[in-house]
């Protein structure tokens, strides 16, 4: 490419202020910032973990204790606005995960696995920045300088130099960080929005949780606390063990080795596809399909039980239970997923739910069959408006991500 059609370096979307304010430029993240090597010692510090994707969280907040233990003197410290960096691979971040440390307190993480560092706020915003890292933007330039399998602590062996050598577009001129401050904010705005929608969502699930209380009987109580009317005079409820609920198919097996599988048009589901469900849909990304002939279905450890219409296989990973009935399905479903399973576990190492314990759990249940139909129809009208905010939720990232790709330059389209 000849050098008058070399492409700008200009993002797709600018706001109309800035729109002739001329090509950005791009400078490497050692010259807008310095590594932080101030270790806790003897001082007072929370410390934090991080969760990729999402940022920066107490250890207390996600994990329910501190295990920081002796080791936090030797954790290096963070401040409002400073940078973390995780060294740790995930699938969204193979490269690992730049947060940007928000909170007010002085905090602390572990010093094996990241690498953290502070901006100079006179050339870079840092909730600019940190758009730019949840981009992706260090990954694409780390990912063909990290050695495959190359790990020390658990963490990919990413030098800090690597990392202080990522190129950072950014606007030029006079009114480059008011075009910064601009960018973030109207980011940060869908991110006060997606934080808003999701405090709705969890109202929601907190909403379900409580009126399921009341639509079920208590532990040695045969009638719920909360009634539709026309069933107000239908007597008690049944306790029924899952044995007289639903056919365990637990006997059915997959063949443990992909050589004893026939290729065939039936869906496998792996075990880290039986994670979440609603209804009779369950997700897997790596489906797989196999034969009728030698296949099928065992369980041995998942706490929870769930049901699955029509020829569908599963791994040893999960019990699977066949209901005459659509509405004692949702109930026990739901049911179940309320209860704590703590009690019908075994083993001590690895506490498992077998088959002959899964069997005997009681689960109350109406009798009329018009009371089970009102009692799944309200549960379900529930999960129908969850997963409609958890779309909308799904829809607001998704545009987020799409006006990222606008509002920067994409670097690989550059000549270098």
């Amino acid at each position: 490419m000849s050098e008058n059609k070399k492409q700008q370096l200009v993002p797709r979307v600018r706001f109309p202020e800035f729109r002739d304010a001329g090509e950005w430029i791009t400078v490497e993240l050692g010259k807008l910032s310095r590594l932080l090597t101030e270790r806790v010692g003897s001082a007072t510090c929370t410390p934090y973990t991080i969760t990729s994707g999402v940022g920066l969280i107490s250890q207390e907040e996600k994990l329910g204790r501190t295990i920081a233990g002796n080791s936090l003197k030797n954790y290096l410290v963070l401040q409002e606005n400073d940078f973390a960096y995780n060294k740790s691979a995930t699938k969204a971040y193979p490269q690992g995960f730049i947060a940007l440390y928000a909170g007010g307190e002085r905090a602390a993480v572990p010093n094996s696995i990241f690498t953290c560092f502070r901006v100079n706020q006179n050339q870079v915003i840092p909730t600019f920045l940190d758009a730019l890292f949840a981009s992706n933007l260090h990954g694409k330039w780390l990912r063909t300088r990290i050695a495959v399998g190359a790990r020390a602590h658990g963490s990919l062996q990413v030098s800090d130099d690597d990392l202080m050598a990522t190129p950072v577009p950014l606007p030029n001129g006079t009114n480059a960080l008011e075009e910064q401050q601009k960018i973030a904010d109207c980011l940060s705005s869908l991110d006060d929005l997606i934080a808003a929608e999701t405090q709705k969502l969890d109202t929601l699930k907190t909403h379900k949780k409580g009126l399921m209380q009341q639509l079920f009987p208590r532990e040695g109580e045969a009638v719920p606390r909360l009634r539709f009317p026309e069933f107000r005079e239908a007597g008690e409820w049944a306790t029924k063990t899952l044995a007289e609920l639903a056919e365990n198919l637990d006997n059915r097996r997959v063949p443990v080795t992909e050589k004893d599988r026939t290729k065939g048009n039936i869906p496998y589901y792996g075990a880290s596809g039986i994670v979440d469900y609603i209804r009779d849909f369950i997700f897997d990304e790596d489906l797989l399909c196999i034969s009728e002939d030698g296949a099928n279905l065992r369980a041995r450890t998942a706490p929870i039980a769930f049901s699955i219409s029509g020829k569908t296989w599963v791994n040893n990973h999960a019990h699977v239970l066949r209901f005459d009935s659509k509405c004692v399905q949702k109930i026990v479903e739901d049911y179940l997923n309320s209860i704590s399973l703590e009690d019908y576990l075994t083993g001590m190492a690895q506490p498992k739910l077998n088959r002959a314990m899964l069997d005997t759990i009681p689960v109350p249940v109406p009798q009329d069959d018009d009371e089970q139909q009102a009692v799944s129809d309200c549960l379900s009208s529930l999960d129908d408006l969850i997963t409609a905010q958890s779309q909308k939720i799904d829809a607001i990232k998704i545009h987020k991500k799409g006006l990222i790709q606008q509002l920067f330059p994409v670097l690989d389209e550059v000549p270098a």
